[in-house]
């Protein structure tokens, strides 16, 4: 592939997940232990799941790759024509933690392991550049506009399904698993470490 992924820098979500996580959500309950201020884990973790929830779907990855296509017609099988699209595209992979609950957080408290039950990740739109768009026609139809026209749009449709097709390559869609992981890791681990427990660890799976 000629195009390398292009990963989501994660600070400023997880900048943006510190505010929400403090400020949003403020936790009201600490008991002092040691010497530290210590708030109870559970109470961490609901109000972690409950900003993530607000936040719904996550952008965790992105994708820029080109898609290469070729379409024809032709009319009254004497006049033919065809097309050659070559554009690049942009494709967003998300996880949507709208649905996401405590069911799907677990604490082993001897181990001070967290770990978080993801959903899988998702496509977003295909983001067509056509301003970088090269085309190329050829044949007696490339004379008529509305034909040329027709071809451009059957062109966008398998450019589409190419994108789609490229996006879902293992390599990247693990790629993009890896980020979600890190993503989440990082704004379960955080509160945590503001809460007085940072010798917890979080782990963040997929199904």
């Amino acid at each position: 592939m000629g195009n390398g992924a292009l990963l989501i820098v994660s600070h400023l979500a997880v900048a943006g997940g510190v505010y929400a996580l403090t400020d949003r959500n403020p936790v009201d309950t600490e008991v002092k232990n040691e010497g530290y201020f210590q708030v109870d884990t559970t109470k961490v973790l609901a109000t972690t799941v409950a900003s993530l929830r607000d936040e719904q779907r996550m952008l965790v990855f992105s994708y820029k790759g080109t898609a290469k296509v070729q379409a024809e017609r032709s009319l009254w099988w004497l006049f033919g024509g065809r097309q050659e699209l070559s554009v690049p595209a942009v494709v967003n992979y998300y996880i949507d933690l709208s649905d996401l609950s405590l069911g799907d957080v677990s604490f082993n408290e001897t181990a001070k392991i967290v770990t978080v039950r993801l959903p899988k990740v998702t496509l977003g739109d295909i983001a067509f550049q056509p301003e970088n768009a090269t085309t190329i026609n050829g044949g007696i139809l490339s004379w008529d506009d509305d034909q040329v026209e027709a071809l451009r749009k059957l062109n966008y449709r398998n450019a589409r399904r190419a994108m789609v097709a490229q996006a879902q390559q293992p390599g990247l869609l693990n790629a993009a698993r890896k980020q979600a992981r890190s993503n989440i890791t990082g704004l379960f681990e955080i509160p945590l470490r503001i809460a007085g427990q940072p010798d917890v660890k979080v782990v963040a799976t997929f199904d």
